[in-house]
């Protein structure tokens, strides 16, 4: 049980984390596909120095089991964004099953494209090392990939356009603008990893107030991504993400079904944001 949990987990933070973070507005109109322009974009939501902390859950009825955490950090240079996300279990569970995962992606502040990209994990004892040198402007990614950095294969793979991985588009997606979203519309995004491109598409939700635990009540946007089907969803899971609803557009809370109760990553706390939290609703 505790390996699936913290798949999931790792799962939300690298991947479903990355597709919550829009603003978007409700319109008077048939739902529809929303395309997105992934070669470019304008920062205006986050600078160097913010750093947000995930506290995942395991939630059974009213009880919530605490199992792990995920920290985001940016350092900013004079061109460049690095961008960095350490997850891992709470060290009372392990001895169960132990995550010790590292995500790292180094982006051009203009364009919020990546130019590098590391993922290292460590769950139980399985092992992955996958590092991506993208050329975006030949749409060519050349992946390293195995169990360790010294086993990795080299391979060239040619992209069809710019690309995203699974750190930058955490960013990239907090900066899209959209004015004209009604619920029930869709906005699909790609990303490059594991030597593959993987098309998720993404349902606008609608807008919530939320209790954020810990932390209070929230005005959020809520977004319902899809997910692939395999070893950690099964056909027909959904995830539910809430997003602040401010200028940061920073993901709150994300929850996750599984077969018998759900997971949870909630912000646990955050410093260095660009502008305050003028999302949460005071008492």
């Amino acid at each position: 049980m505790f390996s699936k949990i913290n798949k999931v987990f790792l799962t939300l933070v690298a991947t479903a984390v990355m597709l919550g973070s829009l603003i978007l507005m409700a319109a008077t109109r048939p739902t529809k596909e929303i395309m997105v322009d992934q070669c470019s974009i304008t920062n205006t939501t986050f600078e160097g120095g913010e750093k947000l902390v995930y506290k995942m859950y395991y939630n059974l009825g009213l009880l919530w089991v605490p199992a792990g955490e995920v920290i985001f950090q940016v350092i900013e240079s004079d061109n460049q964004y690095e961008l960095k996300a350490i997850g891992k279990t709470s060290s009372s569970y392990e001895k169960i099953f132990k995550v010790n995962d590292y995500f790292y992606s180094k982006v051009d502040k203009n364009t919020l494209l990546p130019s590098n990209f590391v993922r290292i994990v460590e769950e139980g004892k399985y092992r992955l090392y996958d590092s991506i040198a993208f050329d975006q402007q030949k749409n060519v990614a050349v992946s390293y990939h195995g169990k360790t950095r010294k086993t990795a294969s080299q391979q060239t793979h040619q992209l069809n356009q710019c690309m995203q991985d699974m750190v930058s588009n955490i960013y990239f997606m907090r900066n899209l603008e959209t004015s004209d979203m009604k619920k029930g519309d869709k906005i699909p995004v790609k990303m490059f990893f594991d030597k593959a491109v993987y098309p998720i598409q993404v349902t606008y939700g609608g807008k919530y107030k939320k209790e954020i635990k810990a932390l209070g009540q929230y005005n959020t946007i809520m977004m319902i991504p899809d997910v692939v089907e395999g070893n950690v969803f099964k056909k027909g899971d959904h995830m539910s993400i809430w997003v602040s609803d401010d200028r940061n557009r920073v993901p709150l809370m994300i929850e996750s079904p599984l077969s018998v109760g759900s997971v949870k990553a909630v912000l646990k706390s955050h410093s260095g944001l660009k502008y305050s939290l003028d999302s949460k609703i005071n008492d």
